[in-house]
């Protein structure tokens, strides 16, 4: 069941017949539209171009396997003509790239003639996907918040919110520190971690009060780009 359906015992590409051809080509199709579907599970930030990227990859890099079997030359030549194209391409996010892997991987086994094991490598890796995504496993803890405060250049802000951090914060550390408004005003950023999200409100005006009722922005702190 999990033997190649092309010939093995020979390693020329004219062995494969077009019946085999059409089978890998239609498999690897049906492949790359699962792989783009994994990809889009919980997933809004993609493009239709990269969608139909995935679709195709596989039936590409089955194509290619398929011509290059048995010859090392062509095979060698191939892989310089794909590396060429990373210099022609901006880099992905991890998930862009684990998923053009994937489509590689799955095309790879159609190529030679694997179409049960591509198929059951698309059920096991997209289910794995797919409940990673689902689960919280791997996300960031969330109770850190950035905490900007802008403040009078008149005034000096080393420990100048000492006593409100240790009244409304579990832990406070002052990440920046900036000039703004042609010099005239500092801009502070500090990472916090608030005793209690509803001592928010009254957190943020004790502040104005001190800062002259000047800018204070109290948020998330911005994800970082996934990159692999």
């Amino acid at each position: 069941m999990l033997d190649s359906i092309i010939n093995t015992t020979t390693t020329s590409p004219a062995s494969i017949t077009i019946s085999y051809l059409l089978i890998c080509t239609f498999a690897s199709l049906v492949l790359g539209f699962g792989a783009a579907f994994i990809y889009m599970y919980k997933n809004s930030s993609y493009t239709k171009s990269f969608i139909v990227t995935l679709v195709l990859l596989p039936a590409i890099v089955q194509l290619v396997i398929m011509v290059v079997n048995g010859n090392l030359g062509t095979g060698v030549a191939v892989l310089g003509a794909f590396s060429l194209t990373r210099f022609r391409s901006i880099p992905g996010n991890a998930r862009e790239i684990s998923s053009i892997f994937f489509a590689m991987a799955t095309g790879l086994a159609t190529g030679m003639g694997y179409i049960a094991i591509a198929f059951i490598f698309l059920i096991i890796i997209g289910l794995s996907s797919m409940i990673l995504n689902k689960v919280s496993f791997g996300e960031p803890k969330r109770e850190s918040k950035q905490l900007k405060i802008t403040i009078p250049e008149n005034l000096n802000y080393h420990g100048l919110f000492n006593d409100l951090f240790k009244k409304y914060t579990k832990y406070a550390e002052l990440a920046r520190v900036k000039t703004t408004n042609m010099g005239t005003l500092y801009e502070l950023k500090y990472k916090i971690v608030l005793k209690n999200e509803e001592i928010e409100k009254n957190f943020i005006d004790e502040i104005r009060c001190r800062n002259g009722n000047l800018n204070v922005i109290c948020g998330e702190i911005p994800d970082r780009k996934e990159e692999l």
